[in-house]
């Protein structure tokens, strides 16, 4: 093989050569994405005002004669009232109680259409406002709705209104709560007091004060354990049939013009929470802020911030488990 053939194979692999480089040129001009540094903020978001209420939706059924809790209307010591309870429903509030706080005295009315199901504390138990302390039975049709204790605290105050729309049947219409949504434990009913002597026969008055120093609670059957749930009566005129399944709406509070943040830029949902201010040179700065009503989509932020904030999202992690600490094992928990 001669000069004159390897010359022009030469002159060919120079070439390619050349084009490889050319091109490898030009790929290292173009422009790639990347990623972004990590931590860096990509979105934000700055508090708002708006009107906001608080709603929770529960699924119940129209009831005959389910029992509901009475709670107590103040601190103090609790004395029932000496009475055998009637078996017929009552067609006013009748008063089963007294919460004596530092010598005054509070009553505990039963509401009208109830029947006592039960006393759920022993006769001079302390109690605090809020505790139940009987059981009633409300005589007739209503709505009872069981509720998951994860929603306990978001309804434990008194609600602003309830509306009912029974499943293919009557709605919406307005249901009034009865009691509380506490949990009862299991009631009783007390014995019939002793007799007391025909003051004719023994020229003795009969004391007014024992009225309210009744027997022991005990004796007798009284309402059944409860767990949490809600019972309303369903305004007048609505036609109701046993059994029928019902969606219940619940406005429990509402507040008007208020600052809210997206619950995607918060940690924690209820009472405390933390998030992310960014400030002008995008480096976050984690804030501590005092928790609102919610409505699912917002939360109402009560502290922590003036309204004018650059906040991130999605908000700050919690931090992460130690090494090889089970992941359904809270931290500190003791196996």
């Amino acid at each position: 093989m001669d000069g004159r053939t390897l010359l022009p194979r030469a002159l060919v692999g120079m070439s390619v050569v050349a084009a490889l480089a050319g091109c490898s040129g030009s790929a290292d001009k173009a422009e790639t994405p990347s990623l972004e540094a990590r931590g860096t903020v990509l979105t934000t978001v700055q508090p708002s005002r708006q009107d906001l209420t608080n709603k929770i939706s529960l699924n119940g059924k129209v009831a005959i004669n389910p029992v509901y809790g009475i709670v107590a209307p103040a601190d103090g010591e609790l004395r029932y009232v000496q009475r055998q309870p009637s078996t017929t429903a009552s067609t006013q509030a009748t008063w089963v109680a007294t919460v004596w706080d530092h010598g005054t005295p509070h009553k505990v009315l039963m509401p009208r259409n109830s029947i006592l199901a039960g006393r759920l504390l022993d006769d001079r138990t302390t109690v605090t406002a809020g505790m139940p302390v009987i059981s009633a039975k409300r005589a007739g049709y209503a709505v009872v709705a069981d509720i998951d204790s994860a929603l306990a605290y978001r309804i434990s105050g008194s609600a602003k209104s309830v509306t009912g729309q029974i499943k293919n049947g009557p709605g919406p219409f307005a249901c009034k709560p009865l009691g509380t949504i506490a949990a009862l434990p299991a009631g009783t009913i007390p014995e019939p007091p002793p007799a007391t002597p025909d003051p004719d026969a023994t020229g003795e008055a009969k004391n007014p004060a024992e009225q309210l120093d009744p027997p022991a609670a005990g004796g007798g059957e009284g309402s059944e354990p409860t767990g949490l749930r809600l019972v309303c009566t369903a305004a007048k005129g609505t036609k109701l049939i046993n059994g029928a399944a019902v969606t219940l709406e619940m406005v429990t509070a509402e507040a008007k013009d208020v600052l809210v943040l997206p619950i995607e830029a918060v940690a924690g949902t209820q009472g405390t929470g933390k998030v992310d201010v960014v400030g002008a040179d995008r480096v976050r700065k984690t804030v501590d802020v005092t928790l609102g009503l919610t409505d699912g989509k917002v939360v109402q932020i009560k502290k922590g911030l003036k309204g004018d904030e650059t906040v991130a999202i999605p908000g700050p992690n919690l931090p992460a488990a130690p090494e090889g600490q089970p992941e359904d094992q809270p931290s500190g928990a003791v196996g």
